[in-house]
């Protein structure tokens, strides 16, 4: 056997090997993994735990009954009739313009008070303190908020002769913002806490004034975090039902008290239409902020990294 023989025969082998290894390969790829296909099933039957009860609210929002329970036929009689009734249309602006604005004062001292911890020159145990007390308004049940609240609204109205908190917007505005500061204080804390000082001393040795080094380095970084937080403050805004069931006077009664006192006589299709609308607008909300991070240069994997800390 010549050496070009030999040569040719051992790559023939060398061949025939690696088409074997590769078969083998597919075979076992395609073996079924029973664990895969069971974090698999897993995870579908959580997406529909979460999801299902949602699909049917959007089902039954096109329900042509009297009651929300009672399926009778499809139609958008239920959106008309939630749009020509003015007690709806009041509670849905309340509730909006409540949520606008809550989420407005918790952004701007969230926003100052994420910066002071992230850049506190203090003591540690100021910063712990500080982390500790925003921690209770976490923590604390809403219904010792609602009780505490409304006293103090009182009292400030009243005894203090502070007439604007007589004011049925503005006692909802102040009380959800009260418990959204935590929130969005905590998740620009944790945005400008993985910021490199650097940037910030780089521009103060260019001579760059405080102002200018905040409006053209500090809040470009901060503002995924301070977007997020300004959308968890809205959204639980619109979900405050106890707090707000306590704090409103009449004629500023936000739409979650409106469908709590609806249950006395039984849920109309009326409402499922209305909270379907909200709930497109929750999802309008997310697509703004997301188009947002976009923009700012943020990758898939740092926007929802920004949106799953609020």
């Amino acid at each position: 056997m010549t050496t070009q023989t030999a040569t040719e025969a051992m790559l023939a082998v060398r061949s025939d090997s690696g088409r074997n290894a590769r078969r083998r390969t597919v075979r076992r790829r395609r073996r079924p993994d029973g664990v895969r296909i069971g974090l698999t099933v897993w995870g579908i039957l959580v997406f529909a735990f979460l999801f299902l009860p949602i699909l049917v609210m959007l089902v039954y929002s096109f329900n042509t009954g009297r009651l929300l329970a009672t399926w009778q036929g499809f139609g958008f009689d239920a959106y008309a009739a939630a749009w020509a009734s003015p007690v709806i249309r009041s509670s849905v602006i309340t509730s909006l313009e409540a949520a606008v604005g809550a989420a407005l004062l918790s952004t701007i001292l969230g926003t100052l008070g994420g910066l002071a911890l992230a850049r506190s020159k203090a003591k540690t145990s100021w910063v712990l303190w500080a982390t500790l007390l925003l921690s209770i308004t976490l923590f604390t049940p809403e219904i010792v908020d609602a009780v505490s609240m409304l006293p103090w609204f009182v009292s400030l109205g009243t005894d203090f002769g502070i007439g604007i908190f007589s004011n049925g917007m503005v006692r909802l505005v102040v009380a959800h913002a009260v418990l959204s500061v935590a929130v969005v204080t905590f998740i620009v804390r944790a945005r400008m806490q993985g910021m490199d000082e650097a940037l910030e001393e780089a521009a103060a040795d260019l001579y760059a004034p405080p102002l200018k080094r905040f409006w053209q380095i500090t809040l470009p970084v901060a503002s995924p975090a301070i977007w997020a937080g300004a959308l968890m403050s809205f959204t639980l805004s619109l979900d405050n039902t106890i707090v707000s069931s306590f704090v409103q006077v009449p004629g500023s009664t936000p739409w979650p008290v409106y469908i709590f006192s609806s249950l006395r006589v039984g849920l109309r299709p009326e409402i499922a239409a209305v909270s379907a609308v909200m709930f497109v607008l929750t999802l309008v909300a997310l697509a703004v902020v997301g188009f947002v991070l976009r923009r700012s240069g943020a990758s898939t994997e740092e926007m929802a990294k920004t949106l799953a800390s609020a």
